[in-house]
């Protein structure tokens, strides 16, 4: 049986094929149309994971659609007239979309595809579940999925147990966490679903100055995990903005301006919401474990992307052992949605898999040495065959000289984070990789920190984790650090084994690396390990500053040539900068860079 899962019209749209409940492909629209974050419908995304497959839109046996669109339309009807005449204005934006697309969508599966077969629509929520709890190693656990909004619910719980999933109770909206953090993403001057993990990144340089204000006036957090926001202080159900005034007047001022220069507010309005939003989500899964009584949890949402509240709920909290969706976020509702329509719409049975059925979420496209060597010889690019044999050992050597490596291995990965298949590596050990890297290749701001990939096997003398963390998701103290300083100083003081991977708290997002998911970048970090006895690489996401993460080899070429990278690993050939005649005049410096970007 093939099953198709589609998710579009918000952010990250995607699509996944399930043959038999077995994941065969899934990727987001944004890696095919380069336009980060796509919503749009995935044409591109649905001809890769049928061509993965093998089959046609004939050869589908179900579609499913990630929620129910009349609902969602009720929704926002519902909210518009509440809010008349405030609304208007967002109405008449969003409403050519809904009445030409968003409310036809069995005949545009029917123009698009050429299918007339069945369609299965589970809510939203559920879909978060389905894709939280079904690839799961348990075979019971309870589940929580927080986010924005869906239909409109924005907070769920429940729990599965075999090839079933039951919600229990939900907080509708506009009663939000995921939207409570977008506000103040919005008020530090951030784009609003993207810019959530800068202000995650941001928070440990502030103080949690503003956490009383927040609980007095904005949520009121309650012991059984439930929440309502005080609406008075936000504009995001009938405007186009997130806050007005009365939020302002409340923060001392207006909102910062994209770009801006960040302030001591900004810092301490990061760190005391992210507080917050760890104490709510603290309190649900306390609530969760007593009222379903699971020893294990799941997590699905966009709030699930927060790896620092994750970390907490596996140290602090009642759950034995926690697994999240590596695509937590609305592109892993096509996955869910299709789970839904294996398990529960069609009745087949589940057999966890002992690790989780996500394949190391390595289910995107792969390009063949073949199509790479003629990519290479299309562009008449000088190159150097060293053999995947080799190929370890070499980018090692180059790691430990200090050279910045483009990796491209492998399928792609499905979700935000690069996990060793479409990444940038760089040494750890040296204090000024963090902003190096930052400025001269990512052309992003200096404050965000970088994620280590360690080999599973060593991470515990690195980081106090408490579990695995294959997918970058969760944050613990690295051990042996100290940091000194306030604010942006104290990124020139940290003291640590691993200062390019250390963030100001001390902290990092960890990626635990398995020999038997990505065999060829653990044996990149055993070679790294024998050069310098350190099992850790810098591993950020191979992309630059708005760009979705590279997907053919065309990609990680052009993201190459146009910063500060030295080396290219594409497949078995290496391409280094040195190799061409005008590599110093294809980049630019730090200092063009920060003043273009506006960045410290």
């Amino acid at each position: 049986m093939n099953i198709l899962g589609i998710s579009c019209w918000y952010h990250d749209a995607a699509a996944c094929l399930l043959r038999d409940g077995r994941i065969v492909a899934a990727a987001q629209e944004e890696r095919f149309t380069r336009k980060k974050h796509d919503p749009s419908f995935p044409r591109n995304a649905i001809d890769y994971c049928l061509r993965e497959g093998g089959v046609t839109a004939k050869d589908l046996d179900i579609v499913a659609f990630y929620d129910k669109p009349f609902l969602k339309f009720e929704r926002l009807l519902e909210t518009y007239l509440s809010y008349t005449p405030k609304g208007l204005k967002s109405f008449i934006k969003a409403m050519p979309l809904w009445l030409k697309l968003k409310l036809w969508i069995p005949d545009l599966l029917s123009k698009e595809l050429d299918y007339d077969g069945p369609l299965v629509f589970p809510e939203h929520h559920e879909s978060h579940a389905a894709s939280a709890f079904f690839p799961s190693p348990f075979e019971r656990a309870a589940f929580i999925t927080t986010d924005g909004v869906g239909e409109w619910a924005t907070t769920s719980y429940g729990a599965g147990e075999g090839n079933r999933l039951r919600i229990q109770a939900e907080i509708h909206f506009p009663h939000s966490l995921g939207l409570l953090y977008s506000a103040f993403t919005y008020f530090c001057g951030f784009r609003v679903n993207s810019g959530e993990y800068k202000l995650m990144g941001l928070a440990p340089y502030g103080e949690p100055r503003y956490v009383q204000t927040i609980r007095d006036e904005l949520i009121d957090l309650k012991d059984d995990g439930s929440f309502r926001l005080n609406m008075a202080y936000f504009t995001y159900p009938a405007g186009l903005t997130m806050t007005g005034k009365k939020f302002a007047g409340l923060f001392g001022g207006p909102p910062r301006t994209a770009e801006g220069e960040l302030t001591r507010r900004e810092m301490d309005l990061a760190r005391s919401v992210q507080m917050v939003t760890e104490e709510a989500l603290m309190n649900m899964a306390r609530h969760v474990h007593r009222a379903t009584g699971e020893a294990n949890l799941c997590l699905a949402g966009g709030v699930a992307l927060n790896c620092v509240a994750n970390g907490r709920i596996l140290r602090e909290g009642p759950f034995e052992r926690l697994w999240l969706q590596p695509a937590a976020g609305d592109a892993g509702g096509a996955l869910g949605a299709a789970l839904m329509a294996w398990h529960e719409h069609s009745g087949h049975p589940r057999a966890p898999e002992p690790d989780d059925a996500m394949q190391g979420a390595y289910l995107g496209p792969a390009f063949s040495d073949d199509e790479i060597e003629a990519f290479l010889d299309r562009e008449d690019l000088p190159c150097e065959y060293v053999g995947y044999d080799a190929l370890p050992d070499r980018v090692a050597d180059l790691l430990a000289e200090q050279k910045v490596v483009g990796w491209f291995q492998g399928r792609m990965e499905f979700g935000p984070r690069a996990l060793g298949a479409r990444s940038i590596l760089a040494d750890p050990r040296g204090r000024e990789v963090q902003r190096l890297v930052n400025l001269k290749i990512k052309f992003r701001e200096s404050f965000r920190p970088f994620a280590p990939s360690v080999l599973a096997e060593r991470a515990d003398d690195y980081f106090a984790l408490g579990d695995d963390s294959p997918y970058m998701l969760l944050v613990g103290p690295v051990r042996n650090v100290s940091i000194e300083g306030e604010g942006l100083e104290r990124l020139r003081h940290i003291d640590s084994p691993v200062p390019a991977v250390t963030h100001v708290d001390g902290s990092a997002r960890v990626q635990t690396v398995h020999q038997e998911t990505n065999p060829l970048y653990w044996q990149l970090l055993r070679a790294f390990e024998a050069r310098t006895g350190c099992p850790v690489v810098v591993n950020t996401s191979f992309n630059v500053r708005g760009e979705p993460i590279v997907c053919t080899p065309e990609d990680a070429y052009t993201c190459f040539r146009r910063t500060h990278m030295d080396v290219l690993a594409l497949g078995p050939y290496l391409v280094t900068k040195t190799m061409f005649a005008d590599a110093e005049e294809s980049v630019y410096t730090a200092e063009q860079i920060a003043e273009a970007y506006g960045l410290d």
